[in-house]
């Protein structure tokens, strides 16, 4: 089995936050419905796109703006979304030095594989998982999900959010917290991660002394 390192998508690899936002805010205004602030919206992303519209418009018909949500995201998710800087480089290393890699993210499967190929991450990755219906971060299931389809052997979470801190321990894994992305560093620090970092700079050093493990 693979050494196998598990990456969020959105926040982590690809600063996608602008085209997430003018998605949903597109949606919400069409909807004649307030948007959120940027507090709130870095607080809902992250979570199932049903459950954001219905935190923010608890009386609104969750499914259907969703639904108008992807059509809107597939049509513009790459207009500003680009990898964080030194992440190819950073993947092709990692796989270089015979890591799998995978994502577990809560998009679609479908979703997140056309994302990373618009931003030119796709060759570097071997398996973008999907929630697909498995219950979402913080719930280890798509992490597994994630390195099933790889027979890897799990060496470490990384992510931006709580949740998938949260994911992380609860698969097992060493867990990698980025505050680059959505949630601060204090915020993510009350999930308890092995390991907080602005960015993925420390992250091969670590990974070097963990796959000897």
């Amino acid at each position: 089995m693979k050494p196998t390192v598990v990456f969020d998508l959105d926040g982590t690899l690809v600063d996608s936050l602008a085209d997430i936002t003018a998605s949903f805010h597109h949606v919400l205004r069409e909807a004649g419905l307030p948007l959120p602030t940027d507090a709130e919206m870095a607080d809902l992303i992250g979570r199932p796109l049903a459950e954001m519209f219905r935190r923010v418009a608890p009386a609104a018909d969750a499914e259907a703006l969703s639904e108008a949500y992807r059509r809107h995201y597939r049509a513009h998710m790459a207009d500003r979304s680009r990898p964080y800087p030194g992440v190819p480089e950073l993947l092709g290393e990692l796989r270089g030095r015979g890591f799998a890699l995978a994502v577990a993210t809560t998009k679609r499967s479908s979703t997140a594989q056309k994302l990373a190929e618009a931003v030119g991450l796709l060759p570097l990755l071997d398996h973008v998982q999907g929630t697909d219906g498995l219950p979402p971060k913080p719930a280890p299931d798509v992490v597994l999900a994630a390195l099933a389809a790889v027979n890897g052997r799990g060496v470490c979470m990384v992510g931006d959010t709580t949740h998938d801190v949260l994911a992380g321990k609860a698969a097992g894994l060493c867990t990698y917290a980025v505050s680059w992305g959505t949630h601060p560093p204090a915020v993510l620090a009350g999930a308890e991660p092995d390991h907080l970092e602005p960015d993925l700079d420390r992250l091969p050093r670590l990974l070097a002394t963990l796959a000897l493990r």
